[in-house]
């Protein structure tokens, strides 16, 4: 037989003996005299915190007032420059500018000086190889060419071959030439119908007798004769005078 379940049973013997000498079974406390009579424990310390849970979703914002608004920012780096814009309009002109250290006596004198000198040479071109009348000025440069030739050289000097509007300017173009010189007058649009190179009709005509008359039917241009009176010639001819009229 195991010795085990005797000591079991002996001790079991001895405590219920104990207890039953003490005081009478209902005067006993109902619990276990083995547990009650221990006192309570300390309490231990507390444990660890937990792992963070999930995020949560975001709430509603708040009911309350706004707060004031932060400082502004450091600003940041310039951007890349853009294209040029489109050019402004025009302003208007503005008032004409003041010299403060020039003389306004001494540059009235040199304009004086300059037109009087402009004066001199235009009257000496007009003894030596001119002739004004109004606020023309009729010139030659004494040679002889076609009438294209005389346009080309008029035109040069940003001048006109002559074309005289009455008798005095006929008669200063006959002075300078003596005659036999183109003139700016011309039929080539139309058959018959003389105008002058701007294509004008004339207010003024000196033509001799029986002219024009288109001989050849190749006169398209006209010179002056050696008395004044205009004819009708080829323009091709080379033996008519230049001259050239120029605003005065």
């Amino acid at each position: 037989m195991s010795l085990f379940p005797s000591l079991s049973l002996l001790l079991l013997s001895v405590v219920t003996a104990s207890c039953s000498e003490a005081e009478p079974y209902e005067n006993l406390p109902k619990t276990c005299p083995v547990i009650t009579c221990a006192s309570p424990g300390i309490n231990g310390l507390p444990g660890r915190d937990g792992r963070d849970g999930a995020k949560g979703e975001k709430g509603e914002p708040g009911q309350g007032l706004r707060g004031l608004q932060g400082p502004p920012g450091k600003v940041g780096p310039p951007g890349n420059p853009g294209p040029p814009g489109l050019p402004g309009p025009v302003g208007s002109k503005g008032d004409p500018g003041k010299c403060p250290g020039c003389d306004d006596g001494l540059a009235a004198l040199e304009r004086e000086t300059l037109r009087s000198e402009l004066n001199r040479i235009k009257n000496w071109l007009t003894f030596s190889l001119g002739k004004q009348v109004g606020k023309k000025f009729f010139l030659t440069n004494g040679e002889k060419m076609t009438f294209d030739k005389v346009k080309a050289v008029c035109t040069q000097f940003q001048a006109s071959v002559a074309t005289p509007r009455d008798a005095e300017e006929n008669k200063a173009i006959l002075h300078l030439t003596k005659g036999e010189a183109y003139l700016g007058i011309t039929d080539e649009g139309k058959e018959g119908h003389f105008v002058d190179l701007t294509g004008m009709g004339l207010t003024y005509q000196n033509w001799n007798d029986n002219e024009p008359n288109d001989a050849g039917s190749g006169e398209d241009c006209v010179a002056m004769r050696e008395d004044g009176k205009w004819n009708d010639v080829d323009c091709s001819t080379t033996s008519l005078w230049a001259v050239c009229e120029f605003p005065v």
